[in-house]
Protein backbone atom coordinates (compact mmCIF):
# COMPACT_ATOMS: atom_id res chain seq x y z
CA UNK A 1 0.00 0.00 0.00
CA UNK A 2 1.50 3.33 -1.06
CA UNK A 3 1.28 6.38 1.59
CA UNK A 4 1.56 9.58 0.88
CA UNK A 5 1.67 13.04 2.05
CA UNK A 6 0.04 15.63 0.13
CA UNK A 7 -2.03 18.93 1.22
CA UNK A 8 -5.81 19.07 2.47
CA UNK A 9 -8.19 21.44 3.31
CA UNK A 10 -9.69 19.80 6.47
CA UNK A 11 -13.72 20.32 5.33
CA UNK A 12 -15.99 21.93 7.96
CA UNK A 13 -18.39 18.95 8.72
CA UNK A 14 -21.01 21.08 10.83
CA UNK A 15 -21.55 22.25 13.72
CA UNK A 16 -22.61 19.76 16.37
CA UNK A 17 -25.16 22.60 18.01
CA UNK A 18 -27.66 21.73 20.41
CA UNK A 19 -26.38 18.78 23.09
CA UNK A 20 -28.32 16.12 22.04
CA UNK A 21 -30.20 14.92 25.59
CA UNK A 22 -31.59 11.47 26.28
CA UNK A 23 -34.89 10.22 27.58
CA UNK A 24 -35.98 9.50 30.88
CA UNK A 25 -37.39 6.20 29.21
CA UNK A 26 -34.17 5.21 28.07
CA UNK A 27 -32.67 5.26 31.61
CA UNK A 28 -35.26 2.89 32.95
CA UNK A 29 -35.26 0.53 30.13
CA UNK A 30 -31.24 0.33 30.78
CA UNK A 31 -31.69 -0.49 34.69
CA UNK A 32 -34.82 -2.81 33.96
CA UNK A 33 -32.70 -5.29 31.74
CA UNK A 34 -30.05 -4.19 34.54
CA UNK A 35 -32.07 -5.44 36.87
CA UNK A 36 -33.15 -9.02 35.12
CA UNK A 37 -29.78 -9.65 33.39
CA UNK A 38 -28.34 -9.51 37.67
CA UNK A 39 -31.22 -12.15 38.36
CA UNK A 40 -30.61 -11.33 41.78
CA UNK A 41 -32.87 -9.48 44.62
CA UNK A 42 -30.95 -6.25 44.73
CA UNK A 43 -28.44 -5.09 41.97
CA UNK A 44 -26.14 -2.39 43.38
CA UNK A 45 -23.78 -0.29 41.44
CA UNK A 46 -20.89 1.34 42.99
CA UNK A 47 -18.98 4.39 41.56
CA UNK A 48 -16.82 7.47 42.58
CA UNK A 49 -15.71 10.33 40.71
CA UNK A 50 -12.96 7.85 38.93
CA UNK A 51 -15.05 4.98 38.46
CA UNK A 52 -18.62 6.36 37.28
CA UNK A 53 -19.66 5.58 33.76
CA UNK A 54 -21.95 2.66 34.84
CA UNK A 55 -24.07 4.69 37.19
CA UNK A 56 -24.13 7.48 34.80
CA UNK A 57 -25.06 4.90 31.77
CA UNK A 58 -28.13 3.63 34.03
CA UNK A 59 -29.08 6.51 36.32
CA UNK A 60 -27.25 9.98 34.45
CA UNK A 61 -25.85 10.42 37.75
CA UNK A 62 -22.45 10.69 38.19
CA UNK A 63 -20.98 11.43 41.78
CA UNK A 64 -18.75 14.46 42.18
CA UNK A 65 -16.04 14.48 44.86
CA UNK A 66 -17.67 11.24 46.83
CA UNK A 67 -18.64 7.91 46.65
CA UNK A 68 -22.35 6.46 45.56
CA UNK A 69 -24.20 3.35 45.63
CA UNK A 70 -27.15 3.25 43.01
CA UNK A 71 -29.43 0.30 43.77
CA UNK A 72 -31.85 -1.71 41.89
CA UNK A 73 -34.48 -3.59 43.81
CA UNK A 74 -37.98 -5.63 43.65
CA UNK A 75 -40.97 -3.85 42.34
CA UNK A 76 -39.21 -1.21 40.44
CA UNK A 77 -37.09 -0.17 43.36
CA UNK A 78 -34.80 2.76 42.35
CA UNK A 79 -32.39 4.62 45.52
CA UNK A 80 -29.21 6.65 44.88
CA UNK A 81 -27.59 6.76 47.84
CA UNK A 82 -24.71 9.87 48.37
CA UNK A 83 -23.08 11.98 50.61
CA UNK A 84 -23.53 15.53 51.77
CA UNK A 85 -22.51 17.44 48.68
CA UNK A 86 -24.09 14.93 46.08
CA UNK A 87 -27.33 14.81 47.40
CA UNK A 88 -28.87 18.16 45.71
CA UNK A 89 -27.03 16.94 42.55
CA UNK A 90 -28.39 13.71 42.35
CA UNK A 91 -31.99 14.81 42.13
CA UNK A 92 -31.22 15.78 38.70
CA UNK A 93 -30.26 12.00 37.27
CA UNK A 94 -32.20 11.17 34.32
CA UNK A 95 -33.86 8.39 36.22
CA UNK A 96 -36.90 9.40 37.14
CA UNK A 97 -38.23 8.06 40.55
CA UNK A 98 -35.25 7.42 42.34
CA UNK A 99 -35.49 7.76 46.21
CA UNK A 100 -32.08 9.84 46.82
CA UNK A 101 -30.69 8.95 50.45
CA UNK A 102 -28.14 10.13 52.38
CA UNK A 103 -25.31 8.03 53.81
CA UNK A 104 -22.54 10.83 55.62
CA UNK A 105 -19.78 7.81 55.55
CA UNK A 106 -19.80 8.38 51.57
CA UNK A 107 -19.00 12.23 52.18
CA UNK A 108 -15.50 13.67 52.59
CA UNK A 109 -13.75 13.72 55.67
CA UNK A 110 -14.38 16.38 58.12
CA UNK A 111 -18.26 17.36 57.23
CA UNK A 112 -21.14 16.70 59.19
CA UNK A 113 -21.51 13.40 60.43
CA UNK A 114 -24.28 13.84 63.07
CA UNK A 115 -27.40 12.82 60.87
CA UNK A 116 -26.85 9.90 59.13
CA UNK A 117 -23.72 8.05 59.42
CA UNK A 118 -23.92 4.71 58.76
CA UNK A 119 -24.09 2.93 55.42
CA UNK A 120 -25.92 -0.10 57.30
CA UNK A 121 -28.55 1.70 58.64
CA UNK A 122 -29.15 3.39 55.05
CA UNK A 123 -29.34 -0.06 53.06
CA UNK A 124 -31.67 -1.48 55.27
CA UNK A 125 -33.61 1.79 55.17
CA UNK A 126 -33.72 1.16 50.94
CA UNK A 127 -35.23 -2.05 51.60
CA UNK A 128 -32.14 -4.42 52.01
CA UNK A 129 -33.35 -7.16 54.49
CA UNK A 130 -31.34 -10.49 55.47
CA UNK A 131 -31.44 -13.23 53.24
CA UNK A 132 -31.50 -11.05 50.09
CA UNK A 133 -29.27 -12.02 47.26
CA UNK A 134 -27.33 -9.09 45.75
CA UNK A 135 -25.52 -8.69 42.60
CA UNK A 136 -22.28 -6.08 42.90
CA UNK A 137 -21.14 -4.29 40.07
CA UNK A 138 -17.88 -2.14 40.63
CA UNK A 139 -15.55 -0.53 38.07
CA UNK A 140 -14.00 -3.90 36.32
CA UNK A 141 -14.40 -7.40 37.02
CA UNK A 142 -11.84 -10.55 37.49
CA UNK A 143 -10.83 -12.94 34.44
CA UNK A 144 -10.68 -16.43 35.10
CA UNK A 145 -7.19 -16.59 34.89
CA UNK A 146 -6.93 -13.94 37.33
CA UNK A 147 -8.30 -15.24 40.64
CA UNK A 148 -8.69 -18.66 42.05
CA UNK A 149 -10.54 -18.41 45.23
CA UNK A 150 -13.95 -19.87 45.16
CA UNK A 151 -14.92 -16.50 47.44
CA UNK A 152 -15.98 -13.60 45.25
CA UNK A 153 -13.78 -10.79 44.88
CA UNK A 154 -15.22 -7.07 43.97
CA UNK A 155 -13.60 -3.81 42.47
CA UNK A 156 -15.04 -1.96 45.36
CA UNK A 157 -14.46 -1.00 48.67
CA UNK A 158 -14.42 -3.53 51.43
CA UNK A 159 -16.23 -0.94 53.43
CA UNK A 160 -19.16 -1.29 50.93
CA UNK A 161 -18.89 -5.22 50.73
CA UNK A 162 -18.69 -5.90 54.31
CA UNK A 163 -21.99 -3.10 54.86
CA UNK A 164 -23.52 -5.14 52.34
CA UNK A 165 -22.88 -8.65 53.94
CA UNK A 166 -23.64 -7.05 57.61
CA UNK A 167 -27.21 -6.47 56.49
CA UNK A 168 -28.33 -9.47 53.92
CA UNK A 169 -25.90 -11.83 56.15
CA UNK A 170 -22.96 -14.72 54.36
CA UNK A 171 -20.95 -14.13 51.61
CA UNK A 172 -22.88 -16.58 49.39
CA UNK A 173 -25.71 -14.02 49.13
CA UNK A 174 -23.30 -11.46 47.74
CA UNK A 175 -22.01 -12.08 43.85
CA UNK A 176 -19.94 -10.17 41.20
CA UNK A 177 -22.47 -9.12 37.82
CA UNK A 178 -20.06 -6.23 36.92
CA UNK A 179 -20.15 -8.52 33.33
CA UNK A 180 -23.71 -7.73 33.07
CA UNK A 181 -22.55 -4.42 32.49
CA UNK A 182 -18.89 -4.10 30.94
CA UNK A 183 -18.61 -7.83 29.16
CA UNK A 184 -16.89 -6.96 26.06
CA UNK A 185 -19.33 -8.55 23.34
CA UNK A 186 -22.57 -9.07 25.93
CA UNK A 187 -22.27 -6.27 28.22
CA UNK A 188 -25.20 -4.24 28.53
CA UNK A 189 -22.62 -1.10 28.02
CA UNK A 190 -21.05 -2.68 24.96
CA UNK A 191 -24.32 -1.48 22.60
CA UNK A 192 -25.87 1.65 22.56
CA UNK A 193 -28.77 3.22 21.03
CA UNK A 194 -28.87 6.35 18.06
CA UNK A 195 -29.65 8.73 21.12
CA UNK A 196 -26.93 7.83 22.70
CA UNK A 197 -24.69 7.02 19.48
CA UNK A 198 -25.78 11.25 18.64
CA UNK A 199 -24.68 12.01 22.87
CA UNK A 200 -21.60 10.70 22.23
CA UNK A 201 -21.27 12.20 18.52
CA UNK A 202 -21.50 15.87 19.99
CA UNK A 203 -18.75 15.13 22.64
CA UNK A 204 -16.74 13.32 20.44
CA UNK A 205 -16.48 15.80 17.81
CA UNK A 206 -16.10 18.73 19.92
CA UNK A 207 -12.87 16.59 21.58
CA UNK A 208 -11.60 16.23 18.25
CA UNK A 209 -11.50 20.04 17.45
CA UNK A 210 -10.23 20.68 20.26
CA UNK A 211 -7.14 18.84 19.59
CA UNK A 212 -7.27 19.87 16.36
CA UNK A 213 -6.78 23.50 17.51
CA UNK A 214 -3.95 22.70 19.60
CA UNK A 215 -2.24 20.98 16.41
CA UNK A 216 -3.13 23.72 14.08
CA UNK A 217 -1.95 26.53 16.62
CA UNK A 218 1.33 24.98 17.69
CA UNK A 219 4.21 27.36 17.46
CA UNK A 220 8.11 26.87 18.37
CA UNK A 221 8.89 28.18 21.66
CA UNK A 222 5.33 27.70 22.88
CA UNK A 223 5.01 26.36 26.83
CA UNK A 224 3.40 23.54 27.00
CA UNK A 225 0.55 25.30 28.74
CA UNK A 226 0.43 27.80 25.59
CA UNK A 227 0.02 25.34 23.54
CA UNK A 228 -2.67 23.04 25.39
CA UNK A 229 -4.66 26.53 26.43
CA UNK A 230 -5.64 27.00 22.42
CA UNK A 231 -8.09 23.68 22.70
CA UNK A 232 -10.69 26.52 24.66
CA UNK A 233 -12.34 24.09 26.70
CA UNK A 234 -15.89 24.69 27.35
CA UNK A 235 -16.47 23.02 30.41
CA UNK A 236 -17.29 19.53 28.90
CA UNK A 237 -17.31 16.89 31.01
CA UNK A 238 -14.07 14.60 30.64
CA UNK A 239 -13.54 10.85 30.49
CA UNK A 240 -9.39 11.48 31.03
CA UNK A 241 -7.45 14.08 32.34
CA UNK A 242 -6.08 16.44 29.33
CA UNK A 243 -2.71 15.29 27.84
CA UNK A 244 -0.05 17.43 26.45
CA UNK A 245 3.75 15.87 26.58
CA UNK A 246 6.73 17.04 24.50
CA UNK A 247 10.53 16.34 24.47
CA UNK A 248 13.30 16.24 22.45
CA UNK A 249 16.30 13.34 21.69
CA UNK A 250 17.43 13.68 25.38
CA UNK A 251 14.32 11.02 26.43
CA UNK A 252 10.88 9.26 25.36
CA UNK A 253 7.56 11.89 24.90
CA UNK A 254 5.39 10.46 27.84
CA UNK A 255 1.91 11.02 26.26
CA UNK A 256 -0.02 10.37 29.57
CA UNK A 257 1.45 13.50 31.49
CA UNK A 258 -0.72 16.82 31.74
CA UNK A 259 1.12 20.29 30.29
CA UNK A 260 4.23 22.06 31.72
CA UNK A 261 5.92 25.22 31.42
CA UNK A 262 8.58 23.29 28.93
CA UNK A 263 9.09 25.31 25.80
CA UNK A 264 8.49 23.46 22.49
CA UNK A 265 11.89 22.97 20.08
CA UNK A 266 12.00 22.18 16.24
CA UNK A 267 12.21 18.95 16.01
CA UNK A 268 10.80 17.81 19.71
CA UNK A 269 8.03 15.08 19.62
CA UNK A 270 4.96 16.02 20.97
CA UNK A 271 1.72 14.51 21.56
CA UNK A 272 -1.81 15.91 23.07
CA UNK A 273 -5.34 14.31 23.99
CA UNK A 274 -8.69 15.35 25.20
CA UNK A 275 -11.36 13.34 25.75
CA UNK A 276 -15.16 13.78 26.88
CA UNK A 277 -17.53 11.37 27.44
CA UNK A 278 -18.22 9.30 24.84
CA UNK A 279 -15.10 10.31 22.29
CA UNK A 280 -11.24 10.81 23.00
CA UNK A 281 -9.32 12.31 20.51
CA UNK A 282 -5.30 12.40 20.41
CA UNK A 283 -2.70 13.73 17.84
CA UNK A 284 0.71 13.07 18.15
CA UNK A 285 3.80 14.42 15.75
CA UNK A 286 6.77 16.38 15.08
CA UNK A 287 7.28 20.03 15.73
CA UNK A 288 8.53 20.16 12.23
CA UNK A 289 7.52 20.86 8.67
CA UNK A 290 9.05 17.78 7.53
CA UNK A 291 11.11 14.82 8.24
CA UNK A 292 12.33 11.95 6.08
CA UNK A 293 13.17 9.96 8.67
CA UNK A 294 10.17 10.27 10.43
CA UNK A 295 7.95 10.10 7.41
CA UNK A 296 9.13 6.45 7.03
CA UNK A 297 8.08 5.16 10.09
CA UNK A 298 4.69 7.69 9.98
CA UNK A 299 3.38 6.39 6.46
CA UNK A 300 3.88 2.40 8.10
CA UNK A 301 1.57 3.51 11.26
CA UNK A 302 -1.37 4.87 9.50
CA UNK A 303 -1.11 1.99 6.47
CA UNK A 304 -1.27 0.03 10.25
CA UNK A 305 -4.86 2.73 10.96
CA UNK A 306 -6.01 1.79 7.41
CA UNK A 307 -5.91 -1.96 8.07
CA UNK A 308 -8.29 -1.23 11.23
CA UNK A 309 -10.38 0.67 9.49
CA UNK A 310 -11.10 -1.58 6.56
CA UNK A 311 -10.84 -4.49 8.69
CA UNK A 312 -13.35 -3.83 11.05
CA UNK A 313 -17.18 -4.41 10.56
CA UNK A 314 -20.45 -5.62 11.86
CA UNK A 315 -19.96 -9.38 12.72
CA UNK A 316 -15.89 -9.36 12.52
CA UNK A 317 -13.97 -11.09 15.39
CA UNK A 318 -11.99 -9.36 17.76
CA UNK A 319 -9.22 -11.58 17.07
CA UNK A 320 -9.11 -10.76 13.60
CA UNK A 321 -9.13 -7.03 13.76
CA UNK A 322 -6.16 -7.66 16.31
CA UNK A 323 -3.72 -10.14 14.00
CA UNK A 324 -4.54 -7.80 11.05
CA UNK A 325 -3.42 -4.65 12.49
CA UNK A 326 -0.10 -6.42 14.35
CA UNK A 327 0.85 -7.75 11.00
CA UNK A 328 0.40 -4.48 9.12
CA UNK A 329 2.88 -2.96 11.75
CA UNK A 330 5.18 -5.53 11.94
CA UNK A 331 6.37 -5.08 8.43
CA UNK A 332 7.52 -1.83 9.90
CA UNK A 333 9.02 -3.30 12.99
CA UNK A 334 6.22 -1.44 15.18
CA UNK A 335 3.45 -3.13 17.31
CA UNK A 336 0.21 -0.98 19.58
CA UNK A 337 1.37 -0.05 22.67
CA UNK A 338 -1.83 -1.17 23.81
CA UNK A 339 -5.34 -3.25 22.39
CA UNK A 340 -5.30 -1.27 18.85
CA UNK A 341 -8.93 -0.60 19.47
CA UNK A 342 -11.42 -0.66 22.72
CA UNK A 343 -14.94 0.03 23.61
CA UNK A 344 -14.97 3.62 25.18
CA UNK A 345 -18.11 5.65 26.90
CA UNK A 346 -18.55 7.79 29.95
CA UNK A 347 -15.21 6.15 30.95
CA UNK A 348 -12.34 6.26 28.10
CA UNK A 349 -12.02 2.51 28.50
CA UNK A 350 -14.57 0.49 29.07
CA UNK A 351 -13.56 -2.93 27.67
CA UNK A 352 -11.86 -4.91 24.42
CA UNK A 353 -12.64 -7.69 22.20
CA UNK A 354 -10.09 -6.75 20.54
CA UNK A 355 -7.51 -9.10 21.78
CA UNK A 356 -5.19 -11.95 20.76
CA UNK A 357 -7.05 -15.11 19.47
CA UNK A 358 -10.50 -13.48 20.81
CA UNK A 359 -13.63 -14.93 19.31
CA UNK A 360 -15.95 -12.10 20.50
CA UNK A 361 -17.55 -9.84 17.54
CA UNK A 362 -18.23 -6.74 16.46
CA UNK A 363 -21.90 -5.99 17.02
CA UNK A 364 -24.23 -2.99 15.88
CA UNK A 365 -24.01 0.11 18.12
CA UNK A 366 -20.70 -0.81 20.17
CA UNK A 367 -18.64 2.21 20.53
CA UNK A 368 -15.09 2.11 19.73
CA UNK A 369 -11.96 4.42 20.11
CA UNK A 370 -9.55 3.47 17.54
CA UNK A 371 -6.63 3.64 19.92
CA UNK A 372 -3.52 2.37 18.28
CA UNK A 373 -0.08 3.41 20.12
CA UNK A 374 2.78 2.92 18.13
CA UNK A 375 5.99 1.32 19.74
CA UNK A 376 9.19 1.52 19.77
CA UNK A 377 9.97 4.80 18.96
CA UNK A 378 12.98 6.54 19.31
CA UNK A 379 13.42 9.18 21.92
CA UNK A 380 12.04 12.45 21.17
CA UNK A 381 9.71 10.84 18.57
CA UNK A 382 5.83 10.67 18.95
CA UNK A 383 3.25 9.58 16.58
CA UNK A 384 -0.79 8.93 17.17
CA UNK A 385 -4.02 9.07 15.51
CA UNK A 386 -6.93 8.50 18.13
CA UNK A 387 -10.64 9.07 17.07
CA UNK A 388 -14.16 7.68 17.92
CA UNK A 389 -16.18 5.54 15.99
CA UNK A 390 -19.41 3.36 16.90
CA UNK A 391 -20.62 0.50 14.30
CA UNK A 392 -24.55 0.71 13.31
CA UNK A 393 -26.51 -1.82 11.36
CA UNK A 394 -28.97 -0.98 8.29
CA UNK A 395 -31.82 -0.61 11.20
CA UNK A 396 -29.42 1.42 13.63
CA UNK A 397 -28.13 3.52 11.25
CA UNK A 398 -31.64 4.25 9.68
CA UNK A 399 -33.18 4.81 13.28
CA UNK A 400 -30.34 7.57 13.53
CA UNK A 401 -30.79 9.23 10.38
CA UNK A 402 -34.69 9.58 11.21
CA UNK A 403 -33.93 10.76 14.77
CA UNK A 404 -30.72 12.90 14.58
CA UNK A 405 -30.55 13.81 10.59
CA UNK A 406 -28.00 16.85 11.66
CA UNK A 407 -25.96 14.14 13.59
CA UNK A 408 -26.56 11.57 10.35
CA UNK A 409 -25.39 14.35 8.02
CA UNK A 410 -21.93 14.80 9.47
CA UNK A 411 -21.06 11.24 9.28
CA UNK A 412 -21.86 10.90 6.05
CA UNK A 413 -19.89 13.70 4.90
CA UNK A 414 -16.83 12.42 7.03
CA UNK A 415 -17.16 8.94 5.64
CA UNK A 416 -16.90 10.76 1.82
CA UNK A 417 -14.12 12.86 3.00
CA UNK A 418 -12.50 9.21 4.24
CA UNK A 419 -13.30 7.56 0.93
CA UNK A 420 -12.90 10.21 -1.64
CA UNK A 421 -10.50 11.98 -0.44
CA UNK A 422 -7.98 10.07 2.09
CA UNK A 423 -8.41 6.97 -0.04
CA UNK A 424 -9.84 4.76 2.58
CA UNK A 425 -12.82 2.40 2.18
CA UNK A 426 -14.63 2.92 5.21
CA UNK A 427 -17.58 -0.31 5.66
CA UNK A 428 -21.39 1.57 5.88
CA UNK A 429 -21.26 0.07 9.51
CA UNK A 430 -18.76 2.57 10.46
CA UNK A 431 -20.23 5.46 12.21
CA UNK A 432 -17.11 8.38 12.00
CA UNK A 433 -17.87 10.42 15.00
CA UNK A 434 -14.82 12.56 15.39
CA UNK A 435 -14.62 16.06 13.61
CA UNK A 436 -11.32 15.42 12.20
CA UNK A 437 -11.56 11.42 11.27
CA UNK A 438 -8.68 9.68 9.99
CA UNK A 439 -6.69 13.19 10.02
CA UNK A 440 -2.96 12.53 10.54
CA UNK A 441 -0.51 15.38 10.18
CA UNK A 442 2.61 13.96 11.15
CA UNK A 443 4.46 17.20 10.99
CA UNK A 444 2.46 20.31 13.47
CA UNK A 445 4.16 23.33 11.65
CA UNK A 446 2.81 21.62 8.53
CA UNK A 447 -0.56 20.95 9.87
CA UNK A 448 -2.48 21.25 6.59
CA UNK A 449 -0.13 18.23 4.92
CA UNK A 450 -2.24 15.21 5.87
CA UNK A 451 -1.21 11.47 5.47
CA UNK A 452 -3.26 9.51 2.66
CA UNK A 453 -3.46 6.49 -0.08
CA UNK A 454 -2.05 7.31 -3.00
Amino acid sequence: MSIVLRPFNLPDFGEPGTQPKLPSATYEARCDEAYRRAACDWLVVYADREHFANIAFLSGFDPRFEEALLLLGPSDRRVIITGNECQSYAALAGLTETQVLLAQSMSLMGQDRTRRPKLVDVLKEAGVAPGDTIGLAGWKYLETEEWNDETPSFFVPVFVVEALRSVVGGAGNIRDVTACLMHPETGLRSVIDADQIAVFEWAASRAASAVWRIVAGIRENDSEFEAAARMGYEGDPQNVHTMFASSCSDGPVVGLRSPTGRRLKHGDGVTSAVGFWGGLSSRAGLVAEYDEEFLKIASPYFDGLITWYETAALGVEGGTVFAAVTESLARAGLRSALNPGHLTGHDEWLHSPIRPGSAERIRSGMPFQVDIIPVPLRNGWALNCEDAVTFADNALRLELQTRHPATWGRIEARRAFVQHELGVAIPESTLLLSSTPLCLPPFWLASGMLLARA
